[in-house]
Parts: C-alpha cells; structure tokens; sequence
C-alpha cells in the first residue's frame, strides 16, 4: 500500500471553546445534542480536527484510576455529557449542558451532514456489526456516503498494522471516524491516533454500533429519561456488567460528594477572606 504524504504538517486538534464544567474531576462540555451536531458539522467544512469522548459515570471512574484515559480526556476536543447524572450534576452547578449521547448523535449527525456530503467510517464491532450498520444507516438516510466499514482485530495492532490503518483511513477520506471499541479501549484510541488522521472528527461511540444497527436492543424512552439505561444494560447482561456498575456508581458518587465538599470548603474560605 502507498503511504499517503502531506504537503504540510497536520495542526493539531482543536479545543473548541466550548463552556466546561468539573463533574468528578473532568472537564464535561457544557453543550446539548443539537449544539453538537452543529459544531460537528462547523469542523467537517473549516478543517478543525477534533475527538469527541461520550462520557459515562463509568468514564470518569476509569479516568481517575487510570492517568492514560485521564489525560485522554484532558486533551480532547469534547468530552460529551451521555450520561443523564453528569447532565443533572453540571445542571446543579450552573452549565446550560444536555445530554449528548452517542446512540442519538450517529443518526443526527449522519442525517444532518447529507446536505454537505459528509464521509462517515466505521471503525469497531465485531466481524459483520460495521456492516450491518452501514447496511441500515443507507436504508435509513438515503444518499448517505459510507466511506468505509472495519472491524479491527480484539488485540493491539503490530506497528505495520497500525501504520497501514492510518493509512487506509485516511485514503477513505472520511470527515468523521465512528469508533465502536468499549471503554476505555476507544478513548485511548482516538488519543493515539488523532494526530495521524485527517479526519474533522474521531468519535468513540461504544455500543452505539450494535445499538444503531438493531443487534442489540436500547432503553426504553422513560428509562433513557429517568437516568436509568445502565440499568436496562444491566439486566440485559448482568454477569459481565454487574461489577462494572455496582463499584461504579458507588465510586462516582462518593468522587462528586467530595468534589462537593471541596467546593464548599472553597467557597467558604473566599467568604471569610
């Protein structure tokens, strides 16, 4: 395969200024789904290069025990509320924030972007799940362009393997990387590989793959409401998710409690000053 070479280097992703809040010690975007949609759309036409992460209270756990995925978030374009806690929580500290989840954002984004002939690739899933997904979002957006499908091997790529996908990537030409690997595993992933892509936007989207395609099922609408599709999840998968969830929220809350307590402690001690 011929390696593609740049004229010029490639500038670094961009940091939007986009309001952020602290929700157990990350910076969540202050930012709703259609405010999303459009500023994705803003980077697809100007050449901004961004990472969107879609975060959990399961994200912000992992990010505060593992410093790779912490710095992931720190230095991401977007750093998504899909989670409804981090919506209710940067709601109780002022940020105007709605929830962006990932499972919402493929279909709008896709939808929205036909008017400009945005490239979407599909990055992730199990062998046929990016096919599948691919298959719908066409019979479902008709003159939607699919750049390309690749379900990459459950293991780290080689340096040739890797070299060769940035390479394929890039030769698709894709305005936006759809990246279905799990957390952290996908985070990781668009920190590694987002200075070697042109693409305007890497987007790790997890489930959302399975989910948008049909293979697996959503939350019902009130449980998406209520905060409650992890535990749709849950129940759904309960010997692989169990632990995840039992120590997670667990730790979250006690994380946002004593984030809490600090910003008391702080605001108090300016009032005595």
């Amino acid at each position: 395969m011929t390696a593609i070479v740049d004229a010029a280097p490639r500038p670094a992703p961009a940091v939007h200024p986009v309001p952020t809040v602290r929700i157990a010690g990350s910076r969540i975007s202050a930012i709703d789904l259609d405010e999303a949609v459009a500023l994705l759309l803003g980077a697809a036409s100007d050449g901004t290069r961004l990472a969107v992460h879609f975060c959990t209270t399961h994200t912000l756990v992992l990010a505060r025990e593992d410093a790779r995925l912490d710095d992931a978030l720190e230095t991401a374009g977007l750093n998504v509320a899909d989670g409804v806690p981090l919506v209710w929580i940067g709601r109780l500290r002022g940020a105007r924030i709605g929830r962006v989840c990932g499972l919402d954002l493929m279909p709008a984004l896709v939808d929205a972007g036909r008017s400009q002939g945005a490239r979407h690739y599909l990055y992730g899933g199990a062998p046929g799940i990016p096919d599948v997904l691919a298959e719908r979002l066409r019979e479902r957006f008709p003159g939607l362009v699919i750049a390309g499908v690749e379900s990459p091997p459950f293991r780290p790529l080689d340096p040739a393997e890797r070299q060769a996908t940035i390479e394929r990537i890039n030769a698709a030409r894709p305005d936006f990387v759809w990246v279905g690997l799990g957390t952290p595993k996908q985070d990781l992933w668009l920190a590694d590989y987002r200075d070697e892509l042109d693409a305007a936007a890497l987007l790790a989207v997890g489930a959302a793959f399975e989910i948008v395609s049909g293979t697996r099922r959503r939350a019902p609408r009130w449980m998406q409401r209520a905060g409650l599709e992890w535990l749709f999840r849950l129940i759904l998968e309960p010997r692989r998710l169990w632990r995840r969830y039992a120590v997670a929220n667990v730790r979250f809350v006690w994380l946002v409690a004593r984030e809490e307590f600090g910003r008391l402690a702080r605001r108090r001690l300016r009032v005595r000053g």
